[in-house]
């Protein structure tokens, strides 16, 4: 049975976590089912939402309350500029399949490099402008297996303190030190690479993003550059967000800015724009050779299907016969945050991903799930994704949405921002 230290539906995951530190599994296991159970009986959880469509910028859900299937407008996917169901690349993927079967069976240092994942890795190297690039199973795995893989004790990693959870992750395993930047802060990242400076006896790293996840700001790029070769740093962009989507052909933020051969490493996904799974890291044939020996996450994860390496290349393809697709996808983005901006950003939109910064009374599970109701797909970050005064409700645009599509998600949250009985 459920102690008496779990929460009534209004409580969030902050409260959960603090009132259950120091319970056993078993009491916390139970008291989370419990917590869980509340927010859905309360209309108040709209996670693992099944899709029974294709994924664009219309969905079929299944509706478990009503039990019967509804059609949604999507503004939670990351699939930027619909390829996911683009015909060429439908048609690359199965064609993939037929003639290369499935799966590889094993990880790409041993059984698992074929011909496909060395076509896509030369492909991925000359459009972030290295030497070199490899393929990883994820891009939570690229970041875990880079910054775990290519540091040592005595280095320190300089970074954004927004970097994403992944980046993290990769930095725990390390054993390197490190020091957090305030967010696109110049002056903090001077500061903190002289006092890395002062005592760094091996290599300093800076890392940043291309497109903040959680915010969809960029960072001063163009600026940072100068100020890490001052103090001889190697930079690391993560750009799982900026390629296809920014910069004049959609390489990415470093296009952007025109910095394209000052970015020493480059992470990315083909989660976003390629609406797949996987990720790669490029950098110099040195850096890469080394990783493929010393990233755990490559080392020892499978390979990438042959149907996940055809779709990538297909992206690549259309991403480059096919610019009408990101200027459709930026035409909707000035139109949205035209139409957005009373609502009040998290940071300024640079991006496909706007963040609209929840009121602070406002019961944001609530009013997500009512969202839902009305056919509009939104995700709302709550703690601890953010911190609980930053929770927001995080759009992503495609460009196959139409500016009716748009027009339809402002009208409901205005809807959503008036409703005093969201408000806690």
């Amino acid at each position: 049975m459920a102690t008496t230290t779990s929460l009534k539906p209004t409580s969030n995951l902050n409260n959960f976590l603090r009132n259950n530190y120091l319970q056993p599994l078993q009491t916390r296991v139970e008291n989370f089912h419990e917590f869980v159970q509340d927010l859905s009986q309360n209309n108040q959880i709209t996670y693992q939402r099944t899709i029974l469509s294709e994924s664009n910028r219309m969905v079929t859900i299944w509706d478990n309350e009503a039990q019967k299937a509804r059609k949604m407008l999507m503004f939670a996917s990351n699939n930027y500029l619909g390829l996911s169901t683009h015909p060429y690349v439908k048609e690359k993927t199965l064609a993939a399949a037929q003639k290369y079967g499935i799966g590889m069976g094993g990880p790409p240092l041993l059984n698992g490099f074929s011909k496909l994942m060395a076509e896509l890795e030369e492909r991925l190297a000359a459009l972030k402008h290295c030497e070199s690039a490899m393929v990883f199973s994820s891009g939570y795995n690229a970041n875990l297996g880079l910054i775990s893989g290519i540091t040592q004790r005595r280095d320190y990693v300089v970074y954004d303190e927004l970097c994403h959870a992944s980046f993290y992750d990769g930095l725990n395993l390390s054993k390197a030190k490190s020091l957090s930047f305030k967010h696109n802060s110049l002056i903090d990242l001077e500061e903190k690479l002289k006092k890395a400076k002062n005592s760094c006896l091996g290599e300093i790293f800076v890392a940043t993003e291309g497109v903040f996840s959680m915010d969809g700001d960029l960072p001063p790029l163009d600026q940072m550059v100068p100020i890490v070769k001052k103090y001889g740093a190697i930079l690391v962009l993560d750009d799982a967000h900026s390629t296809g989507v920014i910069g004049k052909n959609g390489t990415g933020t470093a296009e952007h800015f025109h910095v394209e051969k000052d970015i020493d490493i480059t992470v990315g996904t083909f989660s976003k724009s390629f609406a797949v799974a996987g990720g790669f890291v490029a950098a110099s044939k040195e850096i890469i050779n080394y990783l493929r020996y010393f990233a755990r996450s490559y080392m020892f994860s499978a390979a990438l299907p042959p149907m996940v390496l055809a779709a990538v290349l297909a992206g690549l393809e259309v991403m480059e016969n096919e610019p009408e697709l990101r200027k459709n996808l930026r035409n909707n983005i000035q139109y949205a945050i035209s139409k957005l901006e009373k609502f009040g950003f998290a940071s300024l939109p640079q991006s496909a991903v706007i963040a609209l910064k929840a009121p602070t009374d406002m019961n944001i599970r609530k009013a997500n799930f009512t969202l839902s109701q009305r056919g509009v797909f939104l995700n709302a970050v709550e703690y601890p994704a953010v911190s609980i005064s930053e929770q927001r409700f995080r759009i992503s645009l495609m460009a196959q949405h139409t500016k009716e599509d748009i027009d339809k998600l402002c009208t409901e949250l205005e809807s959503i921002w008036s409703d005093p009985t969201l408000r806690q």
